[in-house]
């Protein structure tokens, strides 16, 4: 009678939800998503009805992660609140079909509308602008079959008032640039493929009475990133010729991201001499066949630059001191910075270095005190070994960037010098680091906490010390220097991988374990790390870092069996609020342990699979994808058969799909032959955001687009 007398007095005196001031109840309903605001929350009393409909909370209304929302949702929520909504996300939502744009005409006052990677026709996108008279912000595709000729003269109008647009190519085309006679910024993402789906070659040459049409006088960004492909290179110099010709004087930021062999021209460098002439610049990022030899750099005129990015180039550290940062100038307002596969960044000269050789910490050292504000920090795939000198060590360097939210390394470049010099650990029945047959192995056995791993001294190293020093990173990305991914794009499979640096053979489960001290971390990929015996740090990450929203992990430990299994199913039973999942390991057995164990991260959103000779069990995914409700994602690269897998996607798209609009399955055997036709129908968010492996720290400017 005692217990039930104190509950009620609780209850009693508990506090009502309701009594919270407006200001407080806005700001928890701001986390709540529009729709279920205005479709749902809003008929529960009054005083909500009232507050669901504030300002504050329909002024933007953000639908490119609510994966459960539906054609007729949209229709009702436009209805609503159409007239409240100003700026409109819809990008990645794929699965609406095309009729569901026409809706967005109620938002008569939209100033900023985002359609990416939505299905949108010519004469659709004309009908629907032709009532946003208001609109200045706009991201749109164009796909095979568009036609400017179709926009109406109320559709150019709109479009010729747009100062922001977002424009990704499928198909040879200047889309709807001609129209925006007013740009301010321009990005433009090439995805055009050298070959149609009947394997024709495709041209890059644009239809006669679309060239010299560009309007860039008002220009101040243009960003281009452009996918493998020759076409894509065609297309992105008839973008860049009207720049040539006349350089925008208030141009601040010029980027173009080109992977390959992207060669200069006489017109891109007639562009770049102007552009040294000219303008000043606050964030540049060129192909590295524009940057390699030249003296480019040394005439750039810098304002007050955010973001640099010299990826893949032959930069050397002299030249980036000297050139770049104008020999330790203070560059406080530098907060994203792009070092990827810049193998002698960190060097003085290049001419006669080996990639392998040790860095210059003087060029580190001035680096981090020009660039004392850096966010965002990429040096990944590059050997950065640093000496023997005391202090000097390239983690306890970066420890002095207390700033830093996003940070990728290579693996070679956290392992202590003495460390890496002795033979690694060895553990009994271990495989060499090559693709072999299976080895059945019985359960592994590692520390369950922090205390067992404190006993490995581990708490001495440089990297643990770097870690403790972060605490508020998000980001962290450990890349192996020769790691490359066993599904690039638009190329078959990689059958084999080039074996990691010698300087990372002792780096393994310590390293990982030492991560864990990241409270805050919520994006987080691993890639081979050979010296992973047990995996037993991921237990640690787990417990820790309560945050962590992806992760990825690759070729982790010996290649021929997958020796973190039982630490990692233990790490995801405590990963509550993790929502992407990649692994890529050869011989991964996707079996009912694993599903089981993966179901307890319910909030699990995308799932993706990447093996060699891997093997899965069809019961055991379908089971997991009855139970994790939020699962709109499921892709397997695995060794099975074409007829298992078939049967497979087909079973959980034929269960599933209706009560899940979004659903996305993609299960296919990694080797074989049509792996590339499957690839290019994935969704480019999927696509981009998971599937395929890449750094993405600094890959682009913060804040590129809203």
């Amino acid at each position: 009678q005692e217990v039930v007398s104190e509950e009620s007095e609780e209850e009693s005196n508990g506090v009502n939800l309701m009594e919270f001031s407006d200001e407080i109840l806005l700001h928890i309903l701001s986390y709540v998503p529009c729709t279920d605001l205005v479709l749902n929350v809003r008929r529960t009393c009054r005083k909500l009805a009232t507050l669901c409909l504030d300002k504050s909370l329909t002024h933007t209304v953000l639908l490119q992660k609510d994966y459960k929302v539906n054609k007729d949702k949209v229709k009702q929520l436009m209805r609503d609140i159409g007239k409240e909504i100003y700026q409109l996300n819809m990008a990645g939502c794929y699965w609406l079909p095309s009729s569901t744009i026409d809706h967005v005409t109620r938002c008569k006052n939209l100033v900023k509308l985002n359609l990416s990677g939505c299905h949108v026709t010519s004469l659709r996108l004309s009908k629907m602008l032709s009532t946003l008279q208001h609109l200045r912000s706009l991201a749109i595709d164009v796909n095979p079959g568009f036609d400017a000729s179709q926009l109406s003269s109320e559709c150019k109008a709109t479009l010729s008032r747009v100062l922001e647009l977002k424009q990704t190519l499928y198909t040879p085309s200047y889309g709807v640039v001609p129209c925006c006679t007013s740009l301010e910024k321009l990005l433009l993402y090439f995805e055009i493929l050298d070959r149609s789906r009947e394997g024709f070659m495709l041209s890059g040459q644009l239809m006669v009475g679309e060239s010299n049409v560009p309007h860039y006088q008002n220009l101040r960004i243009f960003y281009a990133r452009l996918a493998p492909g020759y076409v894509n290179q065609e297309v992105v110099r008839l973008y860049l010729a009207v720049l040539s010709d006349r350089t925008p004087e208030n141009l601040h930021a010029f980027l173009i991201s080109a992977p390959g062999s992207f060669a200069e021209t006489g017109a891109t460098k007639n562009l770049l001499d102007s552009m040294a002439r000219n303008v000043r610049l606050d964030a540049l990022q060129l192909p590295k066949a524009w940057i390699n030899g030249s003296g480019l750099l040394q005439h750039l005129k810098f304002n007050n630059p955010f973001y640099f990015s010299f990826s893949r180039c032959t930069l050397s550290g002299g030249h980036l001191i000297q050139r770049v940062i104008n020999g330790g100038k203070d560059l406080k307002s530098l907060t994203s910075l792009n070092l990827s596969g810049c193998v002698h960044c960190l060097a003085p000269e290049s001419l006669f270095r080996k990639a392998e050789d040790d860095i210059d910490s003087s060029i580190l050292e001035s680096l981090v005190v020009s660039c004392c504000n850096l966010r965002h920090l990429n040096l990944s795939a590059a050997h950065h070994h640093s000496s023997e000198s005391i202090g000097n060590h390239l983690c306890q360097l970066l420890s002095r960037l207390k700033h830093l939210l996003s940070l990728a390394l290579p693996v070679c470049s956290i392992t202590d010098v003495a460390a890496s010099v002795e033979k690694p650990p060895t553990a009994p029945n271990l495989v060499p680091q090559t693709f072999g047959r299976k080895v059945r192995i019985g359960v592994q056995t590692y520390p369950k906490n922090l205390a067992d791993q404190a006993n490995q001294k581990i708490e001495s190293s440089v990297f643990w010390a770097l870690m403790g020093s972060l605490r508020f990173l998000e980001t962290l990305e450990i890349i192996g220097s020769s790691f490359s991914s066993a599904m690039p794009r638009n190329e078959p499979a990689i059958r084999n991988s080039l074996p990691p640096c010698v300087r990372a053979q002792s780096v393994g489960d310590s390293e990982v374990a030492a991560i864990s001290q990241l409270t805050y971390l919520q994006s987080l990929t691993l890639a081979q790390l050979p010296n992973i015996l047990t995996g037993s740090g991921l237990v640690n990450i787990g417990l820790q870092c309560q945050h962590l929203r992806t992760l990825s992990l690759a070729n982790l430990g010996m290649m021929g069996k997958v020796v973190y299994m039982s630490a990692l199913m233990d790490m995801l039973k405590h990963c509550k609020c993790l929502r992407d999942l990649r692994l890529e390991q050869p011989y991964f057995c996707a079996g009912a342990q694993f599903f089981q164990a993966l179901s307890h991260c319910s909030s699990l959103q995308r799932l993706c699979i990447v093996s060699r000779s891997g093997t899965l069990q069809s019961d055991a995914v379908m089971s997991f994808m009855a139970n994790c409700l939020e699962v709109i994602m499921c892709h397997m690269f695995v060794g099975e058969s074409l007829t298992v897998c078939k049967n497979l996607q087909q079973s959980i798209v034929r269960s599933f799909q209706a009560e899940r609009p979004a659903l996305n399955v993609v299960i296919f055997p990694l080797l074989h032959e049509d792996l590339t036709e499957v690839i290019r129908d994935v969704p480019m968010r999927h696509l981009d955001e998971i599937t395929l492996f890449k750094s993405r720290v600094a890959e682009e400017p913060p804040n590129l687009w809203w």
